[in-house]
């Protein structure tokens, strides 16, 4: 063997490949039942153990315990298809999956995914279909099929010595009906975990040969088995169309119920001399392929009237109705996802009520929690993927905030604004708002998620920026929020000119927001002494301990008991706007927290809560300020001792916050502008 074909194949398994393509006799398939009898699941159970093997997380979330699935982060595509920030429909996608597996009834209905456009639907019909086909490579995803042997001297497959079943059929169907029940008793297959339990009757095909068969051998079945049944194992594959079907709508003109479920081969006519020969028949329809397994339905509301006929015995029935034959037993999940505009022209077919009837309806929203949604960008705007291009720090944030607000109801009550709304949402802490209020406010919305901006849109205008020349090979948020406002005056899915005017004021929401960012990062990397913070944190709070209890403060240098250090305090709670007569409020509020974090076994730090963080830092900067002047950051003519500390803060920035050079400069001379309009309280 050639060196470089040597060491390639050197590379394979040849033991998986042996497991993966094990035949043996229907005897030897019965011993493997009793060893393994969840090789006889059906296509839900199988396809709920698939997912749920990947594990189950749990965790609270505003008082409300969730299950997170790790399946959904695509383990098997190193993250490629991972989805983000939908936890709780994922979860009632589950749920449905458990109860179709334990036979409660969702096994005979269409899972319709329903959502906005660019809302994840295709993309978990892809990570299940993706899931199925590697899971039954596995051995804990194993399943069988059969094929029927020796037929050529019996003449009943022509030239053709070996017929496969065409739709993958369980091994255990051959077991005639009128007594598969008592065979499995008899046999003790199935234990307290797995009850073998097989449903239908064989396809057209097989059982065309097999009644032959059983005529040949004066019915003895186990002389039909043991001649001419071969049981191998069966791998599901979409490329291969095994056990993996995809159907969507095209022209009417050029498509058929036919792709459904399947052909005449007129070729095989001449060869058996007739049209409803089963054997004349091609069972290639995507219901056809897709048994044992899963099919999805692209945007399955879209189709002609006349397709959805056969989506309702396919469901309720479990059956499908081949031209010419009866209708035929299968086994597999079906899946369908479409768009609201669709679906309400669903609601409103009076005719479509029978399927209505038989539709789960799942909804998959777009995600409103900024972290979540910077989490797809940062996916598709990796360091590896852009190629040297650098991405300024809050770029993908920005980005990601305004498309959140875009999503939210303007809160009805609360005295919130919708960039505060969409904080809580993402589980910021904000001062005189409780988890219960967080709660009511996703109450109070009819159709969050539902509407706004989709992260597609998103995506494209970050790759505008990205390849817009003059970026000095990196962008920043205003060259991508640039880009948001300019998309919409051209995007074709904003309904109305108020509906635009809202999303642009938003993106002004958005740039003051990052503003504010923006400035408190550079004060921390003036003031990046965080021991410093702690010491004058600690401070505060022991201080504030004693004002509330009545007590004294031991100096730590005189040891001396003293009265609290007013001025100390005043001086920080006035960097955050309290007054003088809200002073008491919010030190009980500071104390109140730190006993509730307590009780909940966490440790206070200086930067757990958000608005004290900021207080101290902007102390701790006032304190150090005057060690370098603002406006130098702007001015052409610099000294040597103002450079080396310019240097200092933007190491600091490129070290500590993400910056490159050039993004550090840029940002600098922005803040500096920023405090020379003096935005910056003295």
């Amino acid at each position: 063997m050639p060196e470089m074909v040597a060491r390639i194949a050197a590379l394979q398994d040849y033991d998986q490949y042996r497991d993966l393509h094990w035949e043996g006799s229907f005897e030897d398939y019965l011993q493997v039942v009793r060893e393994r009898p969840e090789v006889t699941r059906n296509a839900f159970q199988r396809l709920y153990d698939m997912v749920v093997g990947y594990g189950e997380e749990e965790y609270i979330d505003n008082k409300k315990r969730l299950v997170r699935y790790p399946f959904f982060r695509d383990p098997i595509g190193d993250g490629k298809d991972a989805i983000f920030g939908l936890d709780i429909p994922l979860m009632r996608l589950v749920h449905v999956l458990r109860a179709a597996a334990q036979g409660y009834g969702p096994e005979k209905r269409i899972i319709l995914l329903h959502g906005p456009v660019g809302s994840s639907k295709s993309t978990i019909a892809r990570l299940l279909k993706k899931g199925i086909e590697h899971y039954s490579r596995t051995p804990q995803g194993a399943l069988y099929t059969y094929e029927w042997v020796g037929l050529k001297e019996m003449g009943l497959a022509g030239d053709d010595d070996v017929f496969p079943c065409p739709m993958h059929d369980e091994p255990l169907r051959l077991i005639p009906v009128e007594w598969r029940e008592r065979a499995i008793q008899e046999l003790k297959l199935g234990n307290d975990r797995h009850r073998v339990a097989v449903k239908g009757d064989l396809n057209p095909a097989c059982r065309f040969i097999f009644k032959a068969l059983m005529e040949h051998y004066d019915g003895d079945w186990s002389k039909v088995v043991d001649n001419h049944v071969r049981v191998k194992r069966l791998i599901l594959s979409e490329q291969d169309r095994v056990g993996i079907g995809t159907f969507q709508p095209k022209d009417e003109k050029n498509q058929d119920s036919t792709e459904l479920t399947g052909d005449i081969n007129y070729r095989k006519i001449a060869e058996y001399g007739s049209d409803s020969d089963p054997r004349a028949f091609n069972f290639d329809g995507e219901f056809n392929i897709a048994n044992r397994g899963i099919i999805e339905f692209v945007e399955v509301l879209k189709l002609d009237v006349a397709f959805l006929y056969d989506l309702l015995g396919a469901t309720q029935e479990q059956k499908v109705k081949p031209k010419k034959f009866a209708q035929t037993d299968i086994d597999e999940v079906i899946i369908g996802h479409t768009n609201e505009a669709e679906y309400k022209k669903l609601l409103n077919n009076e005719f479509m009520e029978a399927l209505r009837d038989r539709t789960i309806k799942i909804d998959i929203p777009y995600i409103t929690k900024i972290s979540e949604e910077i989490r797809i960008y940062q996916k598709d705007f990796s360091a590896e993927k852009l190629r040297g291009k650098h991405v300024a720090p809050h770029t993908l944030e920005v980005a990601s905030m305004w498309a959140v607000m875009t999503r939210l109801e303007e809160p009805k009550k609360h005295q919130l604004t919708l960039l505060q709304k969409a904080k809580l949402y993402d589980g910021k802490i904000l001062p005189g708002y409780t988890q219960d209020n967080v709660k009511e406010l996703r109450k109070e919305a009819r159709r969050e998620g539902l509407d706004g901006i989709s992260p597609r849109f998103v995506q494209d205008k970050i790759s505008n920026a990205l390849v817009r020349e003059g970026t000095e090979g990196y962008i920043n948020p205003f060259m991508v929020l640039n880009e948001l406002e300019k998309g919409l005056q051209h995007h074709s899915l904003i309904a109305n000119e108020e509906q635009r005017k809202r999303y642009q004021e938003l993106i002004g929401v958005v740039k003051a927001e990052y503003d504010e960012i923006v400035k408190n990062e550079v004060q921390r990397a003036i003031s990046a002494d965080e021991e410093a913070i702690a010491r004058l944190c600690a401070n505060y709070i022991d201080n504030v301990r004693a004002y509330l209890m009545k007590q004294k403060v031991k100096n730590p240098y005189t040891g001396k008991d003293e009265a609290p250090d007013e001025r100390l305090m005043r001086s920080i709670e006035e960097k955050i706007d309290i007054s003088e007569a809200r002073k008491d409020d919010f030190r009980r509020e500071i104390l109140n927290f730190i006993g509730h974090l307590a009780l909940e076994g966490k440790k206070f730090t200086y930067d757990t809560n958000d608005r004290l963080r900021r207080a101290l830092e902007m102390k701790l900067f006032e304190d150090q300020k005057d060690s370098i002047k603002l406006s130098s950051f702007v001015s052409n003519v610099i000294d040597k001792e103002t450079q080396d500390k310019i240097d200092i803060i933007k190491n600091r920035l490129i070290k500590y916050y993400g910056y490159n050079e050039a993004s550090a400069t840029d940002v600098l001379a922005y803040v500096a502008s920023i405090f020379a309009r003096g935005d910056v309280k003295e």
